[in-house]
Parts: C-alpha cells; sequence; structure tokens
C-alpha cells in the first residue's frame, strides 16, 4: 500500500500554557509545514532625503550639525560653492569651495542634481555624494537656498521632505545676520530684502521651524 507524502505530517502539539517555548515553535513549525521566517514583515523603508532651506541667519547649520550629532544614520551632503571660505570653515565639511571657472564645468558635465546663483556666488549639490549615501542606506539632509528647493520640489516631486526653517521674527532674523559680522553694510541690505522674499515662500513647504534658541554657525564660533 502506497504512502501519501503531500499530506501534513501529524504532530502531537504540547498544550501551549505548559510547553516549553521553543518545543511549542518547532511542533507548530512542523504540524504547519514549514519554518517561521525571522525576515521583517514590514518592507525596509527607502532612504530619506530631508531638505532644509530657510533665509540668512536663521541658523540652518546649526540645526544640520546637531541633527546629525543625534541621528547617525543622517548624513549632510556638502555643498560646493564659489565663494570664498569664511572664518572657522572647514572644506569637506561646511562646503566644497572650488572656482567659477570648476563649478561651471560641474554644471556642463550635469554633476549636480541642482545649482543656483546666490548673492553673486554659484552653489550646487553633487549628485554623487547623493547616490553614494542613499545607495548604502543612509538618509540625507540637503541644504538650499529658496530658489534651490524649488529646483529640487520638481526633480523628487514626493520623494524628499522639505522644511523652512525661520526665526521667531524678522527683527530677530536681522539681529542675527547683524551679529554675524560677515557681511558689508550693502550686502546686508540685500539679505535683508532677500529673506523678506523668501518668507514668502513658507507654504510650499511640508514643515515650517521656528529656530528661537540654536545660534547660526558663525554665532556659535564666537
Amino acid at each position: 500500500m502506497s504512502t501519501d507524502t503531500t499530506r501534513p505530517r501529524t504532530v502531537s502539539i504540547p498544550a501551549a500554557d505548559v510547553a516549553d517555548r521553543s518545543d511549542l515553535i518547532r511542533a507548530l513549525e512542523t504540524s504547519l509545514g514549514s519554518h517561521f521566517s525571522s525576515d521583517p514583515i514590514a518592507p525596509t523603508p527607502s532612504p530619506l532625503i530631508v531638505v532644509i532651506s530657510g533665509p540668512s541667519g536663521v541658523g540652518k547649520d546649526a540645526v544640520i550639525n546637531r541633527l546629525t550629532e543625534l541621528r547617525r544614520n543622517l548624513h549632510f551632503v556638502v555643498t560646493c560653492t564659489s565663494r570664498a571660505k569664511r572664518p572657522g570653515e572647514t572644506e569637506g565639511k561646511d562646503y566644497y569651495f572650488v572656482t567659477k571657472e570648476q563649478f561651471l564645468r560641474m554644471v556642463e558635465q550635469d554633476e549636480l542634481l541642482e545649482h543656483a546663483l546666490v548673492y553673486g556666488e554659484y552653489k550646487g549639490i553633487p549628485k554623487q555624494q547623493v547616490r553614494e549615501l542613499m545607495g548604502q542606506g543612509y538618509d540625507v539632509v540637503l541644504r538650499v537656498d529658496i530658489q534651490g528647493a524649488e529646483t529640487l520640489r520638481r526633480v523628487l516631486g514626493q520623494k524628499a521632505v522639505f522644511v523652512f526653517l525661520t526665526a521667531e521674527s524678522e527683527a530677530k532674523m536681522v539681529e542675527r545676520l547683524v551679529d554675524r559680522r560677515t557681511e558689508r553694510k550693502e550686502e546686508l541690505l540685500v539679505r535683508i530684502a532677500t529673506a523678506r522674499e523668501e518668507v514668502k515662500h513658507v507654504s510650499s513647504f511640508d514643515y515650517v521651524v521656528v529656530n528661537n534658541g540654536m545660534p547660526s554657525y558663525n554665532e556659535k564660533k564666537k
């Protein structure tokens, strides 16, 4: 007489209230004909892109530095810029400082995720950095101006979270700009006028964060 090997194996399952857990689990697996998987039930989330923007002097650098200190899986994508290095800034940590000729060559070779002319100087985000970090499973944070945020919204759409960082008030924002002591009076006027325009774009961001305590980068260095 032949035996039907396709039917589930009959196993005596011990009483759940008295059985050893390991024995009970093995018996359940044998009865069901398969092992219980240790793989996560929920899919692994894709790396997150956080885009932080806001007027000059609201503490974007300080906030980003603190975020990356608190979250080891969050990495800051260093921006390329053609402007001169300020006191206390570090090459490769705060920015990659390049000449205008080098920057324009990067634009021609399509090496930048976005780029813009800001206060007479070029700024842009290298694609390769973003690809490498996200390929390793890291979340990334990008620091851009309002113009750059609008470009990234078109490029990334819902793949990124857009955060507008601002000061408590216009008066506080101006105080922070003045306290930086990094701009001449003509540059201050331009930055303040630009900031007044930038705050009008708040509604186009996913979140608005008021920085009412963390100092700007230059204040922190004093």
